[in-house]
């Protein structure tokens, strides 16, 4: 009688098949949408398909799909099938069946558990083949996730190495990053984030069909990368006082964080900043196949009542007042992950800013995103998720007040300050990437005389432009207060003023220079500001 004594998964060849060899996991990692092939060893005379039905039993959670063997049939992109390829006699040994099973593009990321069954006329027997991991599949064109260019899917899945931008837009800083998604155990954890995630834990079921949606996948880590609502990975701290943890700028990789945060039944890593939540998440969703890369936006405004308009106040002499929560971060950085969005209007597909950084609640949880880049571009506010907090990040303009004693005296617009460069790494190079463009219909950078030194004195150009048929005479008030990169800033230790007269229709470039003995470490702003002399 026939009898099943070994079903062998076939895991190198399949992984190499599926571009997951080299992910490290204590199961098979499979992409969805893609065949994979099982060997069944077995005793007995030959296999009769009418003697012995053969059915693979496919379980996620609660949900099961029974998927009988059939001896005729393709492998299917809308369902999971399971079709004989051959059967080997072998006089000698066992014999083996060879079955190739397939799972449909739309089906949910997560751990399954495999199983066979085998249907005799007086017996059924079950065995236990073990555990695999289905991913995304940005090579198979049914995935929602789906990427075309080669080159792109291997700088945006496979590529462990990224390069972070810090700083301002006249004073770049790049450092390194390692994503980490193929160190011992990563992809596990990444699982295992899932899992720990409040959807997962209030209804499994319906956690795990949403997990076929790449916009659903994503929502869920932006939240679970932060700590803010649930046991996420990282903690954020900006007071400059790490105690207890370490430095957000010491971190140069996610596997450290992420194992950490395993090791401690998922309590939050202390410390995190933006690029660390952001490098974190970019290396869960690749790990999750789903293309990602790390964005930073220079000159970043954080809006906190959702007009999508920062305001500031100063004081006559320049100075900057605490009136307003909202500010403006001297960089801040993001994830883009590569998706189609079904739930959108047509036209919305592609590139979608997801940020772990806890700032604002969406739909009360700190998270923010999918919001479409496309959709930020053209300033459709309707689009789910997000896009005016983001829009605004980019392209808010800054309303500048001038008061005496809580009376407004004068108000302005700055239409380009905010989202002055968006950058990222240029695919297959250690090089910045300009993708403002992609953003706004406008570019403006800041160029100083030359990148500043600590130690050094710091020199720029006020450029003063009189749009108008008449002569002005000005009175120029410039100051440098200190500021932290995502804080508004505090007193003014630096201050010039003068007279300046300009002709109609006249530019003119007044150099200024704040001497080293100045000034600390701290990094600062200058802020200027021009008003009519009588």
């Amino acid at each position: 009688f026939f009898k099943v004594r070994t079903v062998d998964l076939q895991q190198v060849q399949n992984q190499t098949r599926h571009k997951t060899d080299g992910l490290s996991s204590s199961t098979l990692v499979l992409r969805r949408g893609q065949a994979f092939t099982v060997t069944i060893n077995y005793d007995g005379r030959p296999f009769d398909p009418l003697k012995e039905k053969l059915i693979f039993r496919i379980v996620l959670g609660p949900i099961a799909v029974e998927v009988p063997v059939s001896r005729f049939g393709q492998p299917s992109l809308t369902q999971w099938t399971a079709v004989l390829e051959r059967s080997v006699p072998n006089p000698t040994g066992p014999r083996a069946l060879s079955v190739t099973l397939s799972s449909p593009a739309t089906a949910s990321i997560g751990v399954y558990t495999l199983q066979l069954r085998v249907e005799a006329r007086l017996s059924v027997k079950t065995h236990l083949l073990g555990q695999f991991t289905l991913l995304c599949n940005p090579w198979c064109e049914a995935d929602s996730v789906f990427l075309q260019s080669e080159d792109l899917r291997t700088e945006y899945v496979k590529s462990d190495i990224g390069l972070l931008f810090k700083g301002s837009p006249g004073n770049i800083v790049s450092r390194p990053w390692s994503f980490d998604q193929y160190e011992k155990g990563i992809l596990d954890i990444c699982m295992k984030l899932l899992q720990v995630s409040p959807q997962y834990q209030a209804d499994m079921g319906k956690d795990l069909l949403n997990r076929s949606n790449p916009v659903y996948i994503g929502r869920v880590i932006s939240a679970m990368v932060n700590s803010n609502d649930d046991k996420g990975v990282l903690m954020g701290n900006w007071s400059g006082d790490y105690s207890g943890g370490v430095n957000p700028s010491q971190w140069s990789g996610s596997a450290d964080i992420l194992r950490k945060w395993a090791a401690t039944q998922f309590r939050p890593v202390k410390y995190g900043q933006c690029w660390v939540f952001a490098a974190v998440m970019c290396t869960v969703m690749r790990a999750l196949g789903i293309p990602t890369r790390v964005i930073t936006n220079f000159s970043s405004a954080h809006d906190t009542n959702g007009n999508m308009v920062i305001e500031e106040y100063y004081n006559e002499m320049g100075e900057k007042l605490s009136f307003s929560r909202d500010s403006i971060w001297n960089f801040h950085v993001w994830v883009e992950s590569w998706m189609k969005r079904p739930d959108l209007s047509r036209g919305y597909d592609g590139w979608q800013v997801l940020d772990p950084t806890p700032q604002e609640r969406s739909e009360g949880m700190f998270r923010c995103g999918p919001a479409a880049v496309k959709a930020v571009y053209e300033q459709k506010v309707d689009a789910q998720y997000d896009v005016p907090f983001v829009y605004a990040e980019v392209n808010a303009d800054v309303r500048v007040m001038i008061v005496r004693d809580r009376t407004v005296l004068s108000t302005s617009v700055d239409k380009r300050r905010v989202g002055a460069l968006i950058s990222t790494k240029r695919p297959g190079s250690m090089s910045m990437q300009d993708v403002t463009s992609e953003y706004k219909t406008e570019k403006v950078s800041l160029q100083l005389l030359k990148a500043p030194v600590v130690g050094e004195n710091i020199s720029f150009n006020v450029i003063i432009t009189n749009n108008e048929a008449a002569q002005k005479l000005l009175k120029k008030h410039v100051n440098a207060q200190n500021k932290e990169y995502n804080r508004n800033p505090t007193g003014t230790f630096w201050e010039a003023h003068d007279d300046v007269k300009i002709g109609p229709k006249e530019s003119k470039s007044p150099a200024t220079c704040c001497r080293s003995g100045q000034y600390d470490r701290n990094i600062m702003i200058c802020s200027t500001i021009f008003f009519d002399y009588f």
